[in-house]
């Protein structure tokens, strides 16, 4: 991994800078998939299986097959699935915004009501390995949100995925992947339901696909390559080393940095991670093009970097790092804090955003699967109270059609 100073303002802002421009010849490729599946249907969406999943027969899972194809599982892995989705579903509890009732003035009340989603659709890629971590993350949470109707795409549901797939209590499950799955959750076929919103990860044709369809169907949020950032001033190197190799290994594209005010520490580091990753072709592409780490002249210095990354995820070594505001989807805090812990076990969701998207909003909870509606509540007495502000303000704005619509119920 390159070191580089954070005095060096143009090597740090090309660290920083989050490449965002568009491939136009690939969106179209993607937007091309996508309309042929919303106008052309089962029919389309079939051949596009066949095509790019490798499908012959069925294109939907049913349910004995997913128990069949659970029990192929290993017992171990059986028992994992079901302790995350136990610290997933405790985790996801907390996150449902509450009911409440608010009495604003005498005859004016406001409600606020939530209501889970009807049917949502949780991609869950399957590419070089099976990734049923990624389907509880999605599916849980939004059982525990309430959603009725939970729809599963993956390309590839192995053994794990489907043992996933029913201890989360899969509605339905497809297996179809990329572009053509996400436009068939997003406008329905005979054989797939529309969904109301579509979660989860993908590559680069499920990202797009899924930027084109919001317009239609509602995301959780675009989703680029992954990344991490690792702060610390002290601890092991060879620890700090594994993180960063660990998050590489995703994908050629994932970005993986460590930012330290220690210039012999980024040297250890920085020989560990070669040590490691030797051997490792998808690490070593992956490190080569997108890893980094940063000497900072402070621990203030390094954390102004961190904010200006907004990283999906940050590790800390010590929690004075985050007595302050940060930007990052998910922190992980302590040397025992292995980020792969978040990926599995914690029960926080490791559906996260990427790419600075950290600078607006956290990762899926069960927030994203419900409704918050306000529902207010007045009675004559209550109108005749806020009328003076109503009228004064409609009149402001120009809008006497409104200021009207209250002055006819109170008689002036």
């Amino acid at each position: 991994m390159r070191i580089i100073s954070s005095t060096n303002r143009r090597a740090l802002d090309r660290v920083v800078a989050h490449d965002r421009r568009g491939d136009r010849a690939f969106e179209r490729r993607v937007a091309a998939i996508v309309a042929r599946v919303r106008d052309g249907g089962d029919a389309a969406l079939r051949r596009l299986a066949r095509r790019f999943d490798g499908v012959t027969g069925p294109i939907e899972v049913s349910h004995d097959e997913m128990i069949a194809g659970a029990a192929a599982a290993s017992p171990d892995v059986r028992r994992a699935i079901r302790q995350a989705a136990r610290s997933i579903a405790r985790v996801a509890s907390r996150q449902v915004p509450r009911h409440w009732d608010l009495d604003v003035a005498p005859g004016v009340s406001v409600e606020q009501r939530v209501e889970p989603l009807a049917r949502v659709g949780c991609y869950v890629p399957g590419g070089r390995f099976p990734l049923p971590s990624s389907l509880l993350m999605t599916a849980v949470t939004a059982r525990v949100a309430g959603v009725r109707d939970v729809v599963v795409c993956c390309p590839r549901p192995e053994p794990a995925v489907m043992a996933a797939a029913l201890e989360a209590g899969v509605t339905r499950l497809f297996r179809i992947g990329g572009a053509h799955a996400v436009a068939a959750l997003a406008y329905g076929t005979a054989t797939v339901p529309r969904v109301d919103k579509i979660v989860g990860p993908g590559n680069r044709y499920v990202a797009v696909a899924k930027a084109f369809v919001s317009r239609d169907c509602a995301i959780d949020f675009f989703a680029g390559p992954t990344e991490i950032v690792i702060v610390a001033g002290n601890g092991r190197p060879d620890w700090i080393a594994a993180d960063l190799v660990a998050q590489a290994e995703h994908d050629p594209d994932a970005r993986s940095i460590f930012i330290t005010w220690r210039r012999r520490l980024a040297a250890r580091v920085a020989t560990a991670v070669s040590a490691r990753a030797r051997g490792r072709n998808i690490v070593t592409r992956s490190l080569r093009a997108h890893g980094a780490i940063v000497v900072a002249r402070s621990a203030d210095e390094a954390m102004e970097v961190v904010n200006r990354l907004a990283p999906e995820h940050l590790v800390v070594d010590r929690e004075a790092l985050i007595a302050r505001s940060i930007t990052a989807g998910a922190v992980f805090v302590g040397a025992f804090a292995a980020q792969a812990a978040g990926d599995y076990a914690t029960g926080s969701n490791h559906v996260l955003p990427t790419a600075g998207a950290a600078r607006f909003r956290g990762g899926l909870s069960a927030a994203d699967f419900v409704r918050v509606m306000a529902v207010q509540r007045v009675t004559r007495r209550g109108l005749a109270r806020l009328a003076p502000t109503i009228l004064a303000l409609a009149r402001a704005e120009g809008l006497l059609a409104h200021a009207e619509s209250v002055e006819v119920r109170l008689d002036r």
